[in-house]
C-alpha cells in the first residue's frame, strides 16, 4: 500500500463536524501544512484536542482565528487572544483539561483502557460532573480515554513504511495522538526509503500511520 497522498487526498478524509487531534506545543511540532489546507478546504465546525490553541498566527490558533472551530479540548489558550475572546462571546466552547492529565486521556485512547484514576483536580473545577472512587484512604477522578477522527502529526524524517523520527522538541504530543485516531496522517519534512531510519530511532511505528503528505517545511 502507498502511503504516499497528495494534500488534496489527505483532505478528503478531513469534514465538517469531526473531532482531529492535532500535534505540536506552542505551535512547535504542528502539522503548519495540513493546517493550511484545512483553512483552504474551509472545514468548519471541528473540535479540536491538543495541547493548546496555538498563537494567531501559528499553529492552531488559525483555524480558531478563521472560526473553523467549535470547540477545543487544551491544556493551555494563554498565547492567543483570540481564543479567550471567542470563549467569553460564546463562540467556542473551551475545555480547559490539566496537561498531564490530557496526555494520559489520549494515551488510554491509544490503548485501549477504559479509563484512569488521578488526584489532579480533587477540589477543584475539574471534579464537577466526574465520578470519584476512593482507594485505600484517596479519593480519586476518574478521567476517561480520549480518541479522535482524525490525528495531525509533523514528522522531521518518516520512511514510506510510515515509520516517524521526530526531532528535538517536535515530538511533544505527537506520538501519543497517532494512536488515538481512527485515521492518522502525517505531514513530512523529509521522507526517506525504508531502512533510511535506524530501527532505534523510530518513534512511532509505521503500524500507527495511514497517510504521508510531503512538504511540511
Amino acid at each position: 500500500m502507498n502511503k504516499i497522498k497528495t494534500i488534496d487526498q489527505a483532505m478528503e478524509y478531513i469534514r465538517d463536524g469531526m473531532t482531529v487531534m492535532i500535534g505540536g506545543f506552542m505551535g512547535i511540532g504542528t502539522p503548519e501544512l495540513l493546517i493550511d489546507a484545512m483553512i483552504e478546504k474551509g472545514v468548519k465546525d471541528l473540535t479540536i484536542i491538543a495541547n493548546d490553541s496555538g498563537l494567531p498566527d501559528r499553529g492552531v490558533g488559525r483555524l480558531i482565528v478563521n472560526k473553523q472551530v467549535k470547540r477545543i479540548i487544551a491544556s493551555h489558550i494563554g498565547l492567543n487572544p483570540e481564543t479567550g475572546r471567542q470563549m467569553n462571546s460564546g463562540e467556542l466552547i473551551v475545555d480547559l483539561v490539566p496537561q498531564g492529565t490530557l496526555a494520559e486521556q489520549i494515551r488510554a485512547g491509544g490503548a485501549g483502557i477504559g479509563g484512569f484514576l488521578t488526584e489532579t483536580g480533587i477540589g477543584t473545577e475539574i471534579e464537577e460532573g466526574k465520578q470519584k472512587i476512593q482507594v485505600n484512604d484517596k479519593i480519586y477522578l476518574l478521567e476517561l480515554p480520549m480518541k479522535a477522527d482524525v490525528a495531525l502529526i509533523r514528522a522531521s524524517v518518516i520512511d514510506k513504511l510510515g515509520n516517524v523520527y521526530y526531532r528535538g522538541a517536535t515530538r511533544n504530543f505527537n506520538p501519543l495522538i497517532a494512536t488515538a485516531a481512527d485515521i492518522v496522517i502525517a505531514a513530512a519534512e523529509q521522507v526517506v526509503e525504508v531502512g533510511g531510519i535506524d530501527p532505534s530511532d523510530v518513534m512511532t511505528p509505521g503500524i500507527f500511520v495511514d497517510m504521508i503528505v510531503e512538504g511540511e517545511k
